[in-house]
């Protein structure tokens, strides 16, 4: 048959699809892999957001643990190391011993319910767990199929390895968290189910994932011990424990910041003074760190030389004033002074720019004393003004720093009405006054503060005081020793009649030659006997350097060596000299004790 001149073969184009599902896989590659790996980009940039938001090691693993379930795994858990827990170097060395992790944060899909190291309690790590081969290595272990012996090594109990096994995990992965050299702890996964198993790729993004996650980690670990050091420094300039304070029942607690560098500046101090008197006080230099603890430091060191001295509260401020104004710093500092008498029952306050004294009446009720603020100590502007409050029995006196009433979301004027009704009402029957009136306040505190409660209460029978008024003559002297004699006899005190007799001939003598004339005489029981002569000359006593031709100038002397310690004070009308003896020890079946 003739072919026909106008029919001609018709070429259709080149179909690029022609070739088969291998073909189209070939072409597809590519873009599959580009927008895989455009995904795991932006999870990883997702994991720099969502972990280490606080400066929290538990919740910065917490963190870590939940953001991987279930975009990676199915479950996942966080182990650090124990030293990292307690703020220190972490491992840098590759030691032989294996080293001790606690359990951190465990997360996993709903359902899947394995049994992980229980959290905050040890992790077992035996010598055939691959964990501890990840730790020793620093290198990632994957299980892309598990057996019926990987459950072994992988899960810490043969119980949890039954778990894991009924719960269909077939895939396990162990990354190490390492951040600037440092060995912190690890990470595992597991997926269960229908999941694929673990790639090499997932070790990758995981190794990525740790990387980044340790480095917060490291970060709350170095915040962890910076705080831990200033607060280990601030503790170790206040007072470890309180003296013995007749008619108070004294209550303290310092509760750091949050916020390493808003630490340091604040202070208490209890200090036992002449007479069965206490002396109180609370401070807060102005300024955060190692720099206002410092500061802190030397100014309660030179407060308590002074309040050992028996110097009224306004004339302490007043020289710790020039002892600030001498610290090369140029720091501030506010200051609170109170003296308490428990034989006359009140309190003599004064303050240099402090917040005001709440007294609580044994009623419950709690109000603010106007105690006149003055200036802060280091601004030169003095003297201090004085109050004298009464303070019955029941009554509580609360000294705080300025850190309890800051705030950043609360007025003032609202966190102090805040803090008076929570000094209110009675106090706790442990003693935990402190502890409660800062749980009772509560707030989003900002800065460290302390808080000092001094509860006035009876002396009890071991406490007993006898005054007597002594004549401006010279038979004072022998009523004083007459009074000494009866008085020591009733509170059974016989071996120190002789010693007591000499010292208060002394102190009347001196009474009459350079004090006018001697005023009261207070004999005060309580851990130990003090004698008390009072005058209204202006000069404190002073030893003598008495010759061996002088016929006086011995009777301080004399006096220093009878007794424990003696001293001198000023009070508004004169002085007060005192000495203090030892009370005798008793014999009893339990042992010896003084009376």
């Amino acid at each position: 048959m003739r072919e026909r001149p106008w029919r001609r073969e018709v070429r259709r184009p080149a179909n690029p699809l022609v070739g088969g599902r291998r073909a189209l896989r070939g072409a597809l590659r590519p873009m599959t892999e580009a927008l895989g790996a455009r995904r795991r980009l932006a999870w990883l940039n997702e994991a720099g957001t969502r972990i280490g938001t606080t400066l929290d090691l538990r919740r910065t693993a917490e963190e870590l643990a939940e953001f991987t379930v279930p975009e990676l795994a199915d479950g996942s858990a966080v182990d650090l190391l124990d030293r990292v827990l307690r703020f220190q170097e972490g491992d840098r060395a590759r030691g032989t011993e294996p080293p001790r992790l606690r359990a951190m944060a465990v997360s996993e899909i709903d359902g899947l319910d394995l049994a992980p190291d229980p959290v905050g309690e040890l992790s077992v790590h035996g010598a055939d767990r691959l964990g501890l081969r990840c730790l020793t290595t620093r290198e990632p272990v994957l299980i892309p199929r598990m057996t019926r012996s990987d459950f072994a090594v992988v899960a810490p109990t043969p119980e949890s390895a039954d778990i894991m096994r009924r719960a269909g995990v077939h895939s396990y992965l162990v990354v190490p968290l390492v951040a600037r050299g440092v060995l912190l702890g690890l990470a595992d996964f597991v997926r269960a189910g229908s999941r694929a198993p673990f790639t090499e790729a997932d070790v990758a993004l995981a190794m990525e994932l740790a990387s980044k996650a340790a480095v917060s980690i490291d970060n709350a670990r170095l915040y962890g011990r910076e705080r831990e050091h200033v607060v280990t420094l601030q503790r170790a300039l206040l007072p470890r424990s309180s003296p013995s304070t007749p008619g108070l029942a004294v209550s303290s607690c310092y509760d750091p910041a949050a916020d390493p560098a808003a630490v340091g500046g604040d202070w208490f101090d209890v200090v036992a003074l002449p007479s069965g008197r206490t002396a109180l006080m609370v401070g807060d230099v102005m300024g955060r760190g190692l720099a206002a603890a410092a500061t802190m430091g030397r100014l309660r060191t030179v407060a308590r030389t002074l309040m050992a001295l028996d110097i009224a509260p306004e004339r302490l401020l007043a020289r710790l004033d020039l002892a600030a104004r001498d610290l090369e710093e140029d720091q501030y500092a506010t200051c609170l002074c109170a003296v308490y008498d428990p034989y006359g029952s009140s309190f003599r306050i004064a303050s240099a720019g402090h917040p005001p004294p709440l007294l609580t009446g044994a009623d419950g009720g709690a109000a603010y004393l106007d105690v006149p603020a003055g200036a802060p100590l280091g601004a030169g502007v003095i003297p201090y003004d004085p109050v004298d409050c009464p303070a019955p029995e029941g009554s509580r006196l609360t000294l705080y720093t300025d850190g309890l009433v800051r705030s950043r979301t609360t007025g003032l004027a609202e966190r102090m009405e805040r803090l008076r009704e929570a000094v209110g009402g009675a106090a706790p029957e442990d003693g935990a006054a402190c502890r409660a009136v800062t749980e009772r306040v509560g707030g989003d505190r900002s800065d460290d503060a302390i808080v000092l409660v001094a509860g006035a209460r009876p002396l009890g029978p071991e406490g007993s005081v006898y005054v007597r008024a002594l004549p401006p003559d010279g038979k004072a002297a022998g009523q004083a020793r007459t009074a000494v004699r009866e008085q020591l006899a009733k509170w059974g005190l016989q071996e120190l009649v002789d010693t007591t007799e000499l010292v208060v001939s002394e102190l009347v003598g001196n009474a009459l030659r350079y004090g006018n004339a001697p005023g009261e005489l207070r004999l005060l029981r309580h851990e130990r006997l003090s004698v008390e002569v009072s005058d209204s000359g202006p000069d404190l006593p002073q030893i003598q350097h008495a010759d061996v031709s002088d016929e006086s100038g011995r009777g301080l002397q004399l006096i220093n060596m009878l007794c424990r310690r003696w001293g001198s004070c000023r009070t508004p009308t004169g002085k007060v000299v005192w000495a203090e003896q030892d009370l005798p020890v008793r014999t009893s079946p339990d042992g010896p004790h003084g009376r």
